[in-house]
């Protein structure tokens, strides 16, 4: 079997790194709900026959296919509106990222896995490096707008997603992976719908972009889902983090952001993290519940 953890970063640095064929497709016409739109359209056109296909695996845990469907539709849709909204992005992409203290907590309530001391100190990590990484400062305290909700909402959604995948585990892994696009392009659609935007006309090599664009975003969420699906939720809360970095480190690399001692540090403390949350359990005992 693959190492989980493994097959969680890459699908991480495939996330992290989507910006650059996202910023291309913007600047050929393309962008915000119409792109997701379009792109995961393409991807639930092959989702409803496969789901049907698989209904009997799926059937017994249903609800688990319904929560990936909402929770994981919304995550996407809710981050797309937010940063393409917004105009902090340090602001929205730190409310977004308090998605690893969600899937802790979740993950203890529901689900009740284990909190170690271990677990707990990759977390604070995480949230410290993601602190140094995006700089924090007073504007991050100011009174919560639309977008900022949406961020949040975004975090929080993506976080009750995983918790749906792990705990639906009778259901195949590819059900799991199609269903989040059959929400997300609901969602995308009923935003397309309000705001009232229409798919672009593009020439036909740019649809053939597009298309491979979702092959390689199936890709990265199959990837998403076997990880999560593989590994307790507060250790894959803390690796999925990872993505940040490798968006940060991208952006710089192209010369579009710089970095500083700050940034390199708060990069390094979360891949410390992450290599803490991969690390094997110890047979050490849990942290009571009280202690959290």
């Amino acid at each position: 079997m693959l190492r989980p953890e493994l097959v969680l970063v890459f699908a991480t640095l495939l996330w992290g790194t989507s910006w650059i064929p996202l910023r291309a497709f913007a600047e050929a016409g393309i962008s915000g709900m119409p792109m997701v739109f379009a792109s995961y359209g393409l991807i639930a056109l092959l989702a409803v026959p496969l789901l049907w296909w698989q209904r009997r695996a799926w059937r017994s845990q249903a609800w688990g296919l319904l929560a990936i469907v909402i929770f994981g539709g919304w995550a996407n849709t809710a981050l797309i509106s937010s940063l393409s909204l917004g105009h902090d992005i340090v602001r929205l992409m730190l409310l977004f990222y308090l998605a690893p203290i969600w899937a802790v907590l979740g993950g203890w309530l529901l689900l009740r896995e284990q909190v170690t001391a271990l677990r707990l100190a990759a977390l604070a990590l995480a949230m410290l490096g993601i602190a140094l990484t995006l700089g924090i400062g007073l504007d991050t305290l100011k009174p919560f707008q639309g977008v900022d909700w949406l961020a949040l909402s975004a975090g929080f959604a993506f976080a009750m997603n995983n918790l749906a995948t792990r705990a639906a585990h009778r259901i195949p892994l590819f059900s799991k992976t199609f269903a989040a696009f059959i929400g997300s392009v609901v969602f995308a659609g009923a935003a397309c719908l309000i705001l009232d935007q229409g798919l672009p006309t593009l020439p036909p090599v740019t649809w053939a972009l597009v298309a491979l664009f979702s092959v390689g975003w199936l890709l990265a969420t199959l990837s998403a889902q076997y990880g999560v699906t593989h590994l307790e939720a507060s250790r894959a809360a803390v690796i999925i983090v990872f993505e940040l970095i490798a968006a940060v480190l991208s952006a710089a690399w192209l010369g579009d952001v710089p970095l500083g001692p700050r940034e390199y540090l708060g990069a390094g403390l979360v891949c410390v993290a992450a290599v803490l949350a991969a690390w094997p359990d110890q047979p050490q005992p849990a942290l009571p519940r009280s202690a959290i």
